[in-house]
């Protein structure tokens, strides 16, 4: 008999002593089509034939548990040592979108020192400052929710390419602009392509990645952006004397994005999105480019694929999508029923809920502590605290960032996450009361002078200022 789909392994809490665990029984009259057998505890009829497990063809193999229902079957990716050519490029590729990130970031702060009274005629408010860095992070925050949305319908590639389209839109607008309003409005743009990127390449490397590397290779995209960052105080302190270089440092960001929207033309969707679109057999050959092309690489595809269809059968189960259909919603109005149910999902069930409440905290927390604020005005500090070169100043804070995000990207999978963050803690916390009492005693600019008043304490309290700032970093 020729087995060709899925069979079971022999079930019974007193199996006989002459049957090898490694056999399995179907019943003897099944044909060769397909067909899931459930074996009932007392093997009654009909009969049974005994297959050895080496017959069964390695894609037509399940398990199941003593009350007939489906074991996962075990995904065996330790023989994997690197994570392959074809997921670097995958990677790299994806997380120049954290190095647009990184990039707009770091430039606002090299230009708004820059600027002088290009934009208006005018030199540039309290106000004026305040909503060009604040519109970048709000626009961010409206385009986060709606690109899950998104990226559920359309795919995580397409939302990749029409935020490249909006990086390249808000930077050149911002090159082009003659007015505050202008430059508003190409921030905010900007800011759209960062709430789409930052949510969904990290999506987009995890669900390609084998699950060894995952960890390292999702920390690419955050070395990405402190990469990105780097680079945009390098081109600030470059351009900072130049006329009019600002809108050089600013029009630059469209250049890594025009590359990264021609790369992602060639690359694929996720398998994940593919079987969730029902394109099933597309998911298999990305996953058998993402694993070996082997008899064994065959294998692990094969099984990764049923995980992943497995994973997403239970995940629709659990928000009751796989009951009867309400056909009277279809297109937009069913995915925003889907789009309830899982909200609802997240907020009923108490393990999510939990997830969902420690995930927030965490993010929340990382935002409260003002980092991304003393990176956008860092060469601003700089410059009302004294340092000649504000710009080159806050290069040291960027490339802090950088190694000690290399040093992350190294040791995450063997340190741990968790660890890691508890062992950061108490070194940012040291960092902002150290930053803090620094600028209570720091001697600042008045209203009547352009530059802090040189004393002897106004020398020691800028360079606390400057190591408090790496300290946080």
């Amino acid at each position: 008999m020729q087995v060709t789909r899925i069979i079971s392994r022999y079930i019974g809490s007193d199996p006989p002593a002459s049957v090898d665990p490694a056999w399995f029984r179907i019943p003897a009259a099944i044909p060769t089509t397909p067909y899931y057998c459930h074996l009932p505890p007392d093997l009654s009829p009909p009969p049974y034939t005994l297959l050895m497990l080496s017959d069964v063809p390695s894609d037509a193999r399940d398990h199941y548990d003593d009350e007939g229902g489906i074991l996962e079957q075990e995904v065996d990716e330790s023989a994997l040592v690197s994570p392959g050519l074809f997921i670097w490029c995958l990677t790299i590729c994806a997380g120049v979108s954290g190095l647009l990130f990184g990039y707009d970031t770091g430039v606002i702060s090299s230009t708004l020192i820059s600027i002088n009274t290009d934009l208006s005629s005018r030199l540039l408010t309290t106000l004026d400052k305040s909503l060009i860095t604040s519109c970048t992070s709000f626009f961010a925050l409206l385009a986060s929710p709606l690109t899950g949305i998104v990226a559920d319908t359309y795919g995580r590639r397409t939302v990749i390419l029409f935020a490249d389209v909006l990086f390249i839109l808000g930077a050149l607008w911002q090159a082009w602009t003659s007015s505050v309003g202008g430059m508003i409005i190409g921030r905010s743009i900007v800011g759209a392509a960062v709430g789409s990127a930052s949510f969904v390449v990290p999506l987009y490397i995890s669900e390609l990645s084998p699950s060894p590397f995952r960890g390292r290779l999702v920390v690419v995209s955050t070395l990405f952006i402190t990469g990105g960052q780097v680079v945009a105080y390098i081109i600030g302190w470059l351009f900072s004397e130049r006329l009019h270089g600002w809108r050089w440092m600013v029009g630059l960001g469209a250049l890594p994005a025009a590359i990264q929207f021609v790369m992602l033309c060639f690359l694929p969707e996720t398998p994940r999105y593919l079987v969730k679109a029902g394109k099933t057999q597309q998911a298999k050959k990305v996953l058998g480019r993402v694993y070996k092309s082997d008899e064994s690489g065959k294998d692990l595809v094969n099984a990764v694929l049923r995980r992943v269809e497995r994973e997403i059968e239970e995940e629709e189960d659990a928000a009751g999508l796989r009951g009867t259909p309400d056909t009277t919603k279809t297109g937009w109005r069913a995915k925003t029923e889907r789009v309830k149910d899982s909200f609802s999902q997240l907020i009923i069930i108490g393990g999510n809920r939990r997830a969902l409440v420690i995930a927030c905290m965490l993010q929340g927390f990382q935002q409260l502590c003002g980092f991304n604020s003393l990176m956008y005005f860092s060469a601003t500090i700089f410059s009302m605290v004294g340092f000649k070169s504000p710009t080159l100043t806050s290069l040291s804070i960027a490339c802090t960032n950088f190694v000690f995000t290399l040093v992350a990207f190294h040791y995450i999978d063997r340190i741990g996450r968790r660890r890691i963050l508890l062992w950061s803690i108490p070194i940012m916390i040291s960092g902002l009361v150290l930053c803090a009492i620094a600028f209570r005693f720091v001697d600042l600019p008045t209203e009547s002078t352009t530059a802090a008043p040189v004393t002897a304490g106004n020398r020691i309290w800028p360079l606390i200022i400057l190591f408090s700032m790496i300290t946080i970093v």
